[in-house]
């Protein structure tokens, strides 16, 4: 594979051809393989076919325009990040494009190592998020009719009342980002925005740049000034998720923002107010962080003022039936494809642990509504997908054959045998190419899903099919 194909590869959109040229030139010096377009809908064409790892946008273009270019990525490949640049930037527009996804917001003109600075940023957190369990394809409501669920459900509609800060707390999977979107929901401040930081994606000092922003000279490579996602939060919910992950340094930070109400950007001598609501999320136990200096205990003190607990699925097996039916209508309406659970599916469902929780329920229900041939999905088609395999562990949903231990004279035996035998290599390969042929036909030949299917990365789909040359 050529050496080009292997790199970074971005694209730059933008309706003014001399940007994109030089904002070509630029990624390509420092070492990214770009691509520019002067329209969204030639990007999108793009995006469909070519190996795309973080879109460059301008916000004003005719036609279709950036936020609807960036509204469309983040719908149909959330693991692709998008910064939108303008010539006419303001804080409202930072907000909508960061309510609609945006990984980054940038000024024109921007410097050379600003630009690099958030897109290497930008690019860290999608790894992060790639090496992390998927979120599910589409946000449900929180459902269930179990007793621990409506209490959870009360609980919830009493803290959004309240201006207190809540802590979600609960296994991975549960449902903790939906819970803090139901609290901003339900609250005075609906209206305003929910801005939401995955804590544990970035480290400390790009980290802080994205809570507190920064002012022009703070660092290399900030040109400008740039408001953090505390200020972007103002009047609305400010959710930090997978709280248990930050550093002591980061926490101390924290502290006083949750304490104080006040902060300054990097660079900056101003004091700003935060009138923001904190939602806090973890899966982890921070008690036993505190106990082992960790975590501190007066930032946890600050954290737990209302502290939520999301039940397992396992400690709710009666909601399985009515929450595999949510599910299977929302995904079927995704993917325009008519699919209902019969009372023996549900059963089958309902009789399964779940440890990844409502998150693992709903990746396994996408597979099942994918894959069905009819509309209808029965205990048999269930127990079919619960038998595959996955490809990173077999090549194939097939049992390897056993092996037994080898004698000398089997050992001699294979000294002899012919060149022409197929090797383990070729095996594999067999395999990884029947996998993909077959996951390309159940996808219609949409890639995206068929790497979904075969529970790799985009990109590491499109590395296999041209290793293995399928077109």
């Amino acid at each position: 594979m050529a050496e080009n194909e292997t790199k970074t590869h971005v694209l730059v959109v933008d309706d003014d051809p001399a940007v994109g040229m030089v904002l070509g030139a630029l990624l390509q010096q420092a070492g990214y393989r770009a691509t520019s377009v002067q329209s969204a809908a030639r990007a999108v064409e793009l995006l469909s076919t070519e190996p795309i790892d973080a879109v460059i946008t301008d916000l004003r273009m005719p036609g279709m325009d950036g936020m609807q270019l960036l509204a469309h990525v983040v719908r149909a490949l959330p693991d692709v990040p998008v910064l939108v640049i303008s010539a006419h930037a303001s804080i409202p527009d930072a907000v909508e494009a960061m309510k609609v996804g945006a990984a980054d917001f940038v000024q024109k003109p921007f410097d050379r190592e600003e630009i690099l600075f958030s897109l290497k940023k930008a690019l860290a957190g999608a790894l992060k998020a790639r090496a992390a369990p998927p979120p599910p394809a589409e946000a449900p409501a929180l459902v269930g009719q179990s007793r621990e669920m409506a209490d959870c459900l009360a609980l919830l509609a009493r803290a959004a009342k309240s201006s207190a800060t809540v802590l979600l707390r609960g296994e991975s999977g549960t449902g903790k980002d939906l819970a803090a979107r139901e609290i901003h929901r339900q609250s005075a401040r609906k209206s305003g925005p929910f801005v939401k930081v995955h804590c544990g994606a970035l480290p400390d000092n790009l980290l802080e740049s994205e809570l507190f922003g920064y002012e022009k000279g703070a660092f290399t490579g900030a040109s400008t000034r740039k408001p953090g996602r505390v200020e972007i939060a103002e009047g609305g919910t400010l959710f930090l998720d997978e709280i248990g992950d930050i550093t002591p340094s980061m926490q101390v930070k924290l502290l006083r923002v949750l304490q104080e109400r006040e902060f300054e950007r990097l660079g900056g001598t101003q004091t700003l107010k935060a009138d923001v609501r904190f939602i806090a999320a973890t899966h982890r136990d921070l008690e036993a962080m505190i106990a082992k200096g960790e975590f501190r205990e007066d930032l946890f003190y600050r954290l737990n003022v209302v502290p939520v607990w999301m039940p397992s699925l396992r400690s709710r097996p009666g909601d399985i039936p009515v929450l595999a039916k949510h599910l299977a209508e929302v995904i079927a309406a995704q993917h325009r494809h008519e699919v209902t659970l019969d009372d023996g599916a549900l059963t089958a469902l309902s009789a399964e642990n779940w440890p990844g929780n409502v998150r693992q329920l709903q990746n396994f229900i996408e597979r099942l509504v994918v894959l069905s041939d009819g509309t209808v999905v029965t205990a048999a088609d269930v127990a079919r997908e619960l038998g595959r395999r996955p490809l990173s562990e077999s090549g194939t949903s097939a049992a390897p054959a056993p092996v037994s231990a080898q004698s000398p004279d089997d050992a001699t035996a294979r000294a002899s045998t012919p060149a022409s035998a197929p090797t383990l290599d070729d095996r594999r390969r067999v395999a990884e190419k029947d996998a993909i042929v077959t996951a390309l036909q159940q996808a219609g030949n949409n890639r995206t899903l068929a790497a979904r299917l075969l529970g790799i990365s985009r990109r590491t789909l499109y590395t296999k099919l041209e290793e293995l040359g399928i077109r």
